[in-house]
């Protein structure tokens, strides 16, 4: 017989999807997981002076696990470009609540992972799908998951400048038109039955908003063509992702030809294009480690 290993696991590496969200009508509330990652690798004991977002996420992590803080390191790798509207904060925060959780013996559900990291962002439309794969819907703490078919394509115009959160939140009203509220509503409806379905055909027309993207236009003056042209290329439909700068364009047919179109349209040589699938598994365990003899 072999006996059982009780050292305690010294390292683990968390790989977590991007996500694109709001999909334009669902502020704050729709989101897909997408196949781009970055991995986050936690040591145990390695001394080092953590970044302010990894300090964050591990005192709200022991403070909820109600276990003993530790020193860790943390790095992060991966192709997610940051402050691009694809979620890269929440790979990082994401990677080291499951990583710490891990090291601690899985003392949280993956619910409650989900709620730390969507209190650590101020909003949980990316930590949604980050955390459970594919399409969802939170309301308040609740998460709603759809599985996203491979035929829909994600195809993404990443400009070179960042959009800081920040910045797209402070140029938005506090109010808009009942009308507006309307459509919005009925938009993101429309949004949610498609993917619950699977008739994405039904996507074409809904992503149309109110509530943001008008507005964040002023950071991102060519949005409204890039949607445009995406649209005539025969895209479903295209969408600021997040708060940017990232645009967002959805289509089961002809994706290489509506990202040339998308690129065209923004008129810059730095932009690049990249075409994706849905990540239905989320964030996930990709290697744990004990230290050697």
């Amino acid at each position: 017989m072999h006996e059982l290993d009780c050292r305690p696991i010294q390292q683990v590496r968390v790989r977590v999807p991007a996500s694109t969200s709001n999909l334009g009508p669902g502020f704050d509330c729709l989101g897909v997981a997408l196949r781009i990652y970055n991995d986050v690798t936690v040591t145990r004991g390695a001394k080092s002076r953590l970044p302010r977002i990894a300090r964050q996420a591990a005192d709200l992590f022991f403070e909820h696990a109600r276990r003993a803080s530790f020193l860790f390191s943390v790095s992060t790798e991966g192709d997610l470009p940051r402050a691009r509207g694809l979620g890269s904060s929440v790979t990082v925060r994401l990677g080291i609540l499951l990583a710490l959780n891990r090291l601690t013996d899985n003392c949280l559900d993956r619910l409650s992972i989900f709620k730390l990291c969507a209190q650590l962002e101020g909003h949980p439309d990316n930590a949604a799908p980050a955390v459970f794969g594919g399409f969802t819907v939170v309301r308040g703490q609740t998460v709603e998951r759809f599985e996203v078919s491979p035929e829909l394509n994600f195809v993404l115009l990443i400009p070179d400048f960042e959009v800081k959160t920040s910045w797209a939140r402070g140029i938005l009203p506090s109010r808009i038109a009942h009308a507006a509220a309307v459509e919005n509503c009925a938009n993101a409806s429309a949004i949610t039955a498609a993917f619950a379905s699977g008739n994405y055909l039904n996507l074409r027309g809904a992503f149309r908003d109110h509530l943001h993207q008008p507005y964040r236009k002023k950071l991102i003056p060519f949005l409204p063509r890039v949607i445009a042209a995406a649209e005539k290329a025969g895209a479903l439909g295209a969408f600021l992702s997040g708060s940017g700068s990232t645009i967002t364009a959805l289509t089961l047919h002809s994706p290489k030809k509506i990202a040339a179109a998308m690129k065209r349209s923004a008129r810059s040589t730095s932009a690049r294009t990249l075409i994706t699938t849905a990540d239905n598994r989320g964030a996930r365990l990709t290697q744990s480690s004990i230290p050697n003899q």
